[in-house]
């Protein structure tokens, strides 16, 4: 899959004409997260949320193209983290965070 978003931005020479610029960036995520959302909220098919997701799936690995870091060594990284923590229930829902118990 990373090879064919590299494909993608090399295609339309991201690079070189801002499509790898990080605030960019982040406002085409936040875009599509406010897809995936309006997909949720508003009861669209599970076909149309999977195209929301895969957007921005390939958003979030051309961020790592374009700033190049080894997404799969991240993703592995933080897992490893993840598993070491413990989950709380808060307000009815399941939360797994580094809990501060300060106030």
């Amino acid at each position: 899959m990373l090879q064919q978003v590299q494909r993608f931005h090399d295609k339309h020479r991201f690079r070189e004409t801002g499509g790898e610029e990080m605030t960019y960036r982040i406002a085409l995520m936040t875009e599509e997260l406010g897809e995936i959302s309006a997909c949720v909220t508003k009861g669209r098919s599970e076909q149309a949320l999977a195209e929301e997701v895969a957007d921005l799936l390939i958003l979030v690995m051309g961020t790592a193209i374009a700033r190049q870091f080894d997404l799969n060594q991240a993703f592995w990284s933080k897992m490893e983290k993840l598993m070491l923590r413990e989950s709380r229930m808060i307000e009815g829902r399941v939360r797994v965070s580094e809990f501060s118990d300060h106030a």
